[in-house]
């Protein structure tokens, strides 16, 4: 029984020993470092540091996209008369008028139906030529091409204003980081810091 007791009394000394050099070297590692500060101040410089951010704003950029639309349609052309003063019509219809009108009267009467027979033959002629000319007309079917402008939106980043230690920078980011943002030396590194 005694052993038994030696030994829990030895386990027991063993333990305290153990906390108490433990506890020594935590009071070790926040005494002063060479640069002034504590041991546990040179731990923390290590750890990652992040600013609040302020504001996020969408960058957004116009984007114009030409692009031609082409649509076919029906013109109608009218053909230009060869004759534009219809002298042939006149001419014929004269010619033709004052044949008839010789074949009527006699004497005086005969000279003046020839010759009242080539005035209507001749207005008659033009008549009819004028009436063929309007009625000559061409369709053909034409392509017109017009350039259109689509324009859309682009997203090309984000202004991230933040805080750190009292002084706000902005900084553009390819995505939104969120509530907070990873800065190092006090300039912002793109991180994912949510």
């Amino acid at each position: 029984m005694k052993a038994l007791t030696i030994n829990a009394l030895t386990v027991a000394m063993v333990a305290a020993l153990s906390l108490g050099v433990s506890g020594c070297n935590r009071n070790a590692d926040a005494g002063p470092s060479a640069d002034g500060g504590t041991a546990a101040d040179s731990t923390q410089a290590d750890a990652p540091k992040y600013a609040k951010v302020v504001s996020v704003d969408p960058v957004r950029k116009t984007v114009n996209n030409p692009r031609q639309v082409c649509k076919d349609e029906v013109v109608t052309h009218t053909t230009p008369p060869k004759d534009e003063h219809r002298i042939a019509g006149t001419a014929i219809g004269a010619v033709a008028g004052g044949l008839l009108g010789n074949q009527i009267g006699g004497g005086k009467g005969k000279t003046l139906a020839t010759v009242a027979g080539a005035i209507g033959g001749g207005y008659a002629g033009n008549r009819i030529q004028a009436s063929r000319q309007h009625a000559n007309t061409t369709s053909t079917v034409e392509r017109h091409c017009d350039t259109v402008n689509d324009t859309s939106t682009k997203l090309v980043g984000y202004d991230v204003r933040y805080e750190y230690k009292g002084v706000t920078r902005t900084v553009r980011m390819d995505h939104d980081p969120g509530d907070r943002v990873k800065v190092e030396e006090g300039v912002t590194a793109v991180s994912d810091a949510r």
